[in-house]
Parts: C-alpha cells; sequence; structure tokens
C-alpha cells in the first residue's frame, strides 16, 4: 500500500504508531480502533522516521504510545499540531514531559496532555507483586524444576532448601500510589506489617512512613518496589540500600527495572548479602544479566505483570475512550 492509500475515510483524524504495541498482538488491532480515528503506522512504511513525520506533521495530534515506544523529543519536535499522548502503561517514563509543557513563542506552551492506563493494572500488578514474594520466600519455582526434572528424594534425603513464613513479616512498599496501595491490602491478609516510603505521606494511611527508602529498608524483611521511574528514582535501590535490607532480606520490583541498581543488586545476590529477588522489570529489557538466570533465589518474569485478559480488555476500552474523547473535545478519562 503506497502513502497515499488507505482503506480508512481521509477524513478521520490521525493517531501516530512509531511501533506496533505488544497489545495488538495480545489482543487484537481490532479492539483498539474506533470509527472516530485511524492509525498512522510509521512501521509499516519504507520512509524514514523523520521522513515519514515531515510528511504527516500537520495533521498528527494524537500519539498512541507505550513502554516499548518512547515519545521523544526529535519526535515532538517534528510534530507541531500535536495534543495528547495517550499511552498503554501506568508508568509515565517513556515520554519527554518537559518537550511536552515546552515554551513554544512568547507565552504560549505546547500543553500537550498525557494520559495513561490510570487504575486498569493496579490490582493485576499488585497480585503479582504479592505472588513473586510468596514464589521467592516458598521457593515454589526453584521446588517446581527439581520436582519435573525427577529430583524428589524417596529415601528420606531432603535438599530443597527451605523458605520463610510470610506471616508476620514486616514488609515495605517502595511507592504507596494505586499499586503499592493494592499491594499492602493483600498483605495486611497475610498478617505482614506494612510500612511504605512515598514521596510524601499519605493521609489516613495506617501504615508507618518513612522519608527515606535506607531507613524502610533496615526496618524492612523484604522491599517491594512500586515506584515510578523518574530522575529522582533512577537508582534509588542502591547498594547502600541493599545492605541494609541484609542477609535474609528480599527485593521485589513491579516497578521499572532502573528504581534498583542492576548491577549491585546481582552482587548481592551472588555473594549472599540479600536473600532472594523476584523481578518483573530490569533495567535494559528485554536484556537480563545471565548470573541472574542461574540463581535458585531468583523469581523472573518478563514484564507481563499487567498481561491479563480482563485488564486487557478494560485497557482497550481506556484507550479507544481517550482517543475519542480528545478527538470530540471530551474530557479524556485518565490523566
Amino acid at each position: 500500500m503506497s502513502e497515499t492509500e488507505t482503506s480508512e475515510p481521509e477524513h478521520l483524524p490521525e493517531v501516530l504508531l512509531t511501533q506496533k504495541p505488544t497489545l495488538f498482538a495480545l489482543y487484537g488491532e481490532d479492539s483498539f480502533t474506533s470509527n472516530k480515528f485511524r492509525y498512522l503506522k510509521t512501521y509499516e512504511s519504507s520512509l524514514p522516521l523523520h521522513q515519514f513525520l515531515t510528511t504527516h506533521a500537520h495533521s498528527v495530534q494524537a500519539i498512541l504510545s507505550s513502554v516499548n515506544a518512547p515519545v521523544t523529543v526529535d519526535i515532538l519536535r517534528h510534530l507541531p499540531n500535536m495534543r495528547v499522548v495517550v499511552t498503554t502503561s501506568a508508568g509515565l517514563d517513556q515520554i519527554d514531559h518537559p518537550e511536552c509543557r515546552r515554551r513554544r513563542i512568547k507565552c504560549r506552551r505546547r500543553g500537550i496532555k498525557v494520559t495513561n492506563s490510570g487504575t486498569v493494572y493496579s490490582a493485576d500488578v499488585a497480585d503479582l507483586a504479592v505472588g513473586l514474594l510468596i514464589d521467592v520466600m516458598r521457593n515454589i519455582s526453584v521446588s517446581n524444576c527439581r520436582v519435573k526434572q525427577g529430583l524428589w528424594s524417596t529415601n528420606g534425603d531432603y535438599d530443597y532448601p527451605l523458605g520463610f513464613k510470610l506471616r508476620g513479616k514486616r514488609v515495605g512498599i517502595v511507592g504507596l500510589g494505586k499499586v503499592g496501595s493494592e499491594v499492602a491490602k493483600r498483605l495486611e491478609g497475610f498478617g505482614c506489617d506494612v510500612s511504605y516510603n512515598s514521596r510524601k505521606q499519605k493521609p489516613r494511611v495506617p501504615y508507618p512512613f518513612y522519608e527515606g527508602v535506607l531507613e524502610l529498608a533496615a526496618d524492612s524483611d523484604a522491599l517491594i518496589v512500586c515506584c515510578g521511574l523518574t530522575d529522582q528514582t533512577h537508582h534509588l535501590v542502591n547498594k547502600e540500600v541493599l545492605s541494609a535490607l541484609g542477609k535474609e532480606g528480599i527485593v521485589v520490583n513491579v516497578g521499572r527495572g532502573a528504581i534498583i541498581d542492576e548491577k549491585e543488586m546481582v552482587r548481592c545476590l551472588m555473594e549472599g548479602e540479600i536473600a532472594g529477588a523476584g523481578l518483573d522489570v530490569f533495567e535494559n529489557e528485554p536484556d537480563i544479566p545471565a548470573d541472574l538466570l542461574a540463581l535458585d533465589n531468583v523469581v523472573l518474569s518478563p514484564h507481563c505483570a499487567t498481561f491479563t485478559s480482563e485488564s486487557l480488555k478494560d485497557l482497550s476500552e481506556l484507550v479507544v475512550g481517550n482517543l475519542e474523547a480528545f478527538f470530540t473535545k471530551r474530557p479524556l478519562l485518565s490523566d
């Protein structure tokens, strides 16, 4: 199909896609379509990205972004009429917010609105966070592998590692936002003592608040990272924090990989300075340090905390709803 050929009506407003969203493959592109807009897919064009953007510079007002499709300064500066970025993710670190807010001429700003997935994913991510914690503490994955390998001894020998009881454990949550709050509710049901660190103390929250992550780690048996990635949270969980967590401490990350100093975490795991880790996110996805793959006390998942059929359905409705709201000049459904 040529650059001018399209099966959609030409008058429909255009939504830019710089990469094919993973969600299209998981849930079907039809679930994210509407008769109120059409997608411009750079990945189906033979044109270089900058030329494609120049060609459509004045027609594109919206971008559909995902974790693997960043919205950069270079992209935005090719699109003078851009007005909204709709994302399929909870985190927004893939978007250049300063450029979205940048002054254009005189006192005018670009004023590009940015929406995220709202609360669509919160329960699912919280479920996986607690699941990873239980898996690491009770050695579920490593026991599963040994049983499947026929290593269940029947002669009285027991060479499986002993696990940890979850009840009564002190669990520190880094980031008591939508996901962190859901994690806390689940941990209460398991009889854990919950505390947290956030940018600010939350009003009417019954859990102890720590101003610093270092102090939180020192008083915790496990840390669960739920915050977003910003300049302030990059490598927030560093050598000092991991050392404070201690030799029986466990770290779980369902936020973003770069919130933890990955190299330092790997070293601590290999040298026994912390007891284990449950990780859904990594610093350089999809590349995972080879040393992590060989450790029995580490449970890994491929950034899939949000992937449930129920949430994908809800997300498709939210994404389409946000785009339709924008093009019909109604309030956005999430921000």
